[in-house]
């Protein structure tokens, strides 16, 4: 089955302050989209609007996966139904190990209507999953005993987030700049892990300001984003110019797109 995500006419508040303007978006599994943008375009607004976070109000427009409301979901109705996002700043939950935290969210994204306290995947095969999973990426087993980003450094993190990645296999995931505050070896093994994962399988939208990222995951698709709007769409060849270059041109070429961009920078200024 081919799996459709679609972004319809989306706006979005924080409070009484708008912040995406009508966003028209549709990723088709198996494709790969970068989202570039300079700062507080709205980038990783449209990621956790489509996530279901509570502090992100829609206004106006439709999500559907394969058809169905996503705006009718609960954020942990939209994980089971295969949407992820790996965050640009992932929580730390202590007292709770990597790997029981993987075997219930692997267990709920492949039987989603699991009750809590209903049978989780058996331990024997899960092991074997997991790794295997880890092996690939090249993590040390150690890593599944941890508590879930506690004392994580930034690259432990963003390592995390690819291994859950890998585990849970969504139709749809959302990466939020996993490049950033990585080293320059710490990028290149994300983007070769996240090749490996298999990025055929499912349909990804990296957010990202540079593109290295993207070296082992060319994209199909690059969307420049600016002042909550998508104003600009092309091939991975924009990706490259937008990281040689900057964004001089898209904000020369979309003066209203770039006025309301720094609007939006000022309020976040002030708040």
């Amino acid at each position: 089955m081919t799996h459709v995500l679609k972004i319809e006419n989306l706006h979005v508040s924080v409070g009484d302050k708008p912040i995406l303007r009508g966003v028209n978006l549709t990723i088709n599994h198996g494709e790969t989209h970068a989202l570039m943008g300079p700062n507080g375009s709205g980038k990783s607004t449209l990621g956790l609007a489509i996530m279901g976070h509570p502090g992100y109000q829609v206004t106006e427009g439709s999500i559907t996966l394969d058809g169905k409301d996503v705006l009718e979901m609960a954020p942990d109705e939209r994980a089971r139904a295969g949407l992820f996002m790996a965050f640009q700043r992932p929580m730390a939950i202590p007292g709770v190990k990597m790997a029981d935290f993987l075997r219930h969210a692997t267990t709920n994204v492949r039987n989603p209507d699991r009750k809590e306290g209903e049978e989780l995947i058996p331990m024997r095969e899960f092991r074997k999953e997991l790794k295997e999973k880890m092996a690939h990426l090249r993590m040390d087993v150690e890593f599944a005993r941890r508590y879930v980003n506690d004392g994580f450094s930034g690259g432990e993190m963003k390592r995390a987030e690819i291994l859950q990645l890998a585990m849970l296999q969504p139709k749809f995931a959302i990466l939020d700049e996993t490049d950033s505050g990585l080293d320059a070896d710490a990028v290149r093994l994300a983007s070769e892990s996240i090749a490996e994962i298999g990025r055929e399988k499912m349909g990804l939208l990296i957010i990202t300001h540079h593109d290295k990222l993207l070296v082992h995951n060319p994209p199909e698709f690059t969307h420049v984003m600016l002042g909550g709007k998508l104003v600009e769409t092309g091939g991975k060849e924009l990706a490259e110019e937008l990281h040689e270059e900057g964004y001089d041109r898209i904000r020369k070429s979309y003066p209203d797109a770039e006025a309301a961009n720094q609007e939006m920078l000022a309020e976040e200024a002030v708040s």
